[in-house]
This record gives C-alpha cells, structure tokens and sequence, in this order.
C-alpha cells in the first residue's frame, strides 16, 4: 500500500498550478508555492513574512475572505468563493478560492489556508458563449426585416421598369444599385458575426488608440460573384419577365406562414407578382385552418414560431395532406434546432436557409413543385373558417 509522507505531500502542494497561500492566525503569510510565484509573479521572498494584504487589492477585500470563512457552517471551509487578488504589477486577477481555517488541537483557529484559480478563461469563455447566443439571436432578428426589405426592393425595381422611361430609368437604376448594395452589405455583416459566434473566436481591430472594436469586416465580396471574380448580373423585373413571359408560377395558390407580418406581407406581393394567389397566416394555427377549407398547391412556412415550430407544424401538414408540398424558410444560418433536418428526415420538400429569401430562387423551387406536381387527394376539410387568417386575392391579368 502506498503511504505519503509530509514531504511528498508537500512538494505535490508545491508544484500544483493553482495559488496556495498559507497564513497565521494574524495574517502573516506562512507558505507560498510555485503556482502563487508563477501566477502573481512575487518571488517568495517577497511575500513570505509579508501580511496577505499585500496581495488583495484592499484590505476590506481580505475580511471579506476571512470573514465568509469564519461564518461559514461548515467549520470554517469555503468554496469556489470568487474575489480578487493582485499580482506584482498591480493587476486585478480574478480567483475562485477555496479555503479553510486551521485549528490546533485545542481546537483553537491558529491560521488558514487557501487554495485558488485564475477565472479569467473561464470568465472568458462564458462571456464567448453569451455574445454567441446574442449573436445568433441578433443574426436571427435582423435577418426578418431584411426580408422585408429585399422583397419591396424588388417589387419597387419592378414597379420603376414598368412605369419609368430608359432615361428616367438609367438614375433610378443607380439609386436602386446603392440601395442593394448597403443591404447586401448588411447581410455580409450578419453572415460575418453568426460565423464568429460559432466558431467561438472574436477577431478585434482599433478604432481608437487603445480601444479595440469586433472586426465585422465581411470576407466575401459584397454580392454575388462569377468565376472570373466580377459581379454577376442581377436578374431585373424586365429581364425576368423576358425569360418568364408566360408567367410559369401564374394559377398557383400558395399559403405563406411567418410570425412576422413585415416579412409575410411583403413575401406575399412577391409572389402576387409572380401571378400567384396567395393566402397568408401569422399563427400555425391559422394556417391549419386555411388548409383544411382551401385547395393549397404548395406551403412555405417559417421555422422558429408561436404554438409550433416548423417541424411540428411541418408534421401536422403530412398527417392530414400527406401530398402537399411544403418549404420551410429560416433567418438563421444554419438549422440551430435541427428543425429542418428533422423533417427532411421525414420528406420535407424544401429549404432555405439565411433570409432575406432570393426572389429568384424561391421561384425555381415553386416552379419545380408545380413541375413535381400530381393529383392529391382530398383534405380532411374542416366546416370551420380558419381564425384570423389574411386571404390574399389573386391580382388581374394585365
């Protein structure tokens, strides 16, 4: 059987990383081990014989320590008890220490010790995994309104090449330009502070002498891009309808569910313009609803709402319309609940990730459901309206 003997034990407290300090009844430190030297860098020399004041940034701060372990009901120990020590040139270090009083045999209090660690790191990190939750949530909230944005941006290009002259439209072009550029700036930036938080890194720059910023400098190219690096044309309301001059989408009845009415409103213009009739809802509820009483050819829902999320609404859908396509669309960059990896698993038709949503692509994803398209069955329809669900009409034909 192995036995330690006092001098094994005490070259095992010596060369422990962690501070151990040891101090007499009157405060005066009595032992000072290699991990005090090497985390507060005072020789021992300095400290031993010294009063343990010397180390804390007040001596209010010290009662503070010895009077939590005097109080403590645990016969004088403490903790994980977090205060502050400071090292030789004057800097506060945050420490959790754990101590306790010594007693003779006369059980008479003749001094203490303690044992303590460096929480910078680990203050460190919680703080990394905070500013990643805010940054992830932050990414999520922006992103919706930029949809909003997107969308009218696209429907007010629309609307200046069908009203405006070549001439009015080339300024107007320019003003459009800067506009979509300032966005996909915004976007850049979002993708750039979601991709920090995840990795868990945070890369800083100055933007004053000594005072240090997060770099949030986008490291793509604003915009897209063709392989020979120059900016890829953006397709416009003329052009589209050159390619689509029959209108490929016109007929089709799509419901669109979004918590957000901004983004729900102007995703659904979107989709008007595109000779869609298009009902709409806030709640999963309501939406529900509106498929039980109205023939839907396709469904894109949001992922993160009220009552449900977009994998329990998703599963819902197929239970009662086993046929009926459905797309789920997520502000956040990567499916943060696995929501959509779920219900891809159970034959989910479509995702998109990162709003704001492309115009273009979401077209092509509903062109390719009508494509896919077949005969379903009936619904199981309700006789109960659907509760508080906006009806959209189908706009005339021009």
């Amino acid at each position: 059987m192995l036995t330690l003997d006092h001098n094994y034990l005490r070259r095992l407290i010596e060369s422990s990383p962690d501070i151990v300090i040891a101090v007499d009844r009157r405060g005066i430190v009595i032992y000072y081990n290699d991990g005090a030297r090497k985390n507060l860098r005072f020789a021992p020399e300095e400290i031993i014989g010294q009063h343990v004041t010397r180390l804390y940034p007040s001596e209010a701060e010290a009662r503070r320590v010895m009077g939590a372990m005097r109080q403590s009901p645990d016969h004088g120990r403490i903790a994980n008890f977090e205060t502050v020590l400071r090292d030789k040139d004057g800097q506060l270090i945050p420490i959790a220490i754990s101590g306790s009083l010594i007693y003779d045999e006369a059980d008479c209090e003749v001094g203490s010790i303690g044992f303590a660690r460096d929480i910078r790191q680990m203050r460190r990190r919680e703080q990394l995994a905070t500013a990643g939750e805010i940054a992830v949530s932050l990414a999520h909230e922006i992103n919706n309104p930029l949809e909003a944005i997107t969308n009218n941006l696209e429907l007010l290009t629309r609307s200046c090449e069908a009203h405006l002259s070549p001439a009015e439209m080339v300024t107007e072009s320019e003003h459009l330009a800067c506009i979509r550029s300032g966005l996909e700036r915004v976007q850049a930036i979002v993708r750039r502070l979601d991709e920090m938080a995840r990795r868990g890194t945070y890369e800083t720059r100055d933007y004053l002498q000594g005072r240090k910023m997060a770099d949030l400098t986008p490291r793509e190219p604003r915009g897209e891009a063709d392989r020979n690096g120059k900016p890829a044309a953006r397709e416009t309301a003329n052009g589209s309808a050159a390619r689509c001059a029959d209108w490929p989408l016109a007929g089709m009845v799509i419901l669109v569910l979004d918590d957000d009415a901004t983004v729900l409103n102007s995703l659904a213009e979107i989709l008007r313009a595109e000779r869609c009739i298009v009902h709409t809802a806030e709640r999963p509820s309501a939406a529900l609803g509106i498929l039980r009483n109205v023939k839907i050819d396709a469904v894109i829902s949001d992922v993160v709402m009220p009552e449900m999320d977009g994998h329990d609404f998703y599963m819902r859908v197929k239970e009662e319309m086993p046929k009926l396509p459905v797309i789920l669309m997520t502000a956040y960059y990567y499916d943060k609940d696995h929501i959509i990896k779920r219900s891809r698993v159970e034959g989910l038709t479509g995702a998109i990730f990162k709003k704001p949503v492309n115009p273009t692509k979401l077209r092509e994803m509903l062109l390719q459901v009508r494509r896919n398209g077949e005969p379903r069955p009936p619904s199981r329809a309700a006789t109960v309206p659907a509760p508080d669900a906006t009806v959209g009409q189908s706009p005339s034909t021009h």
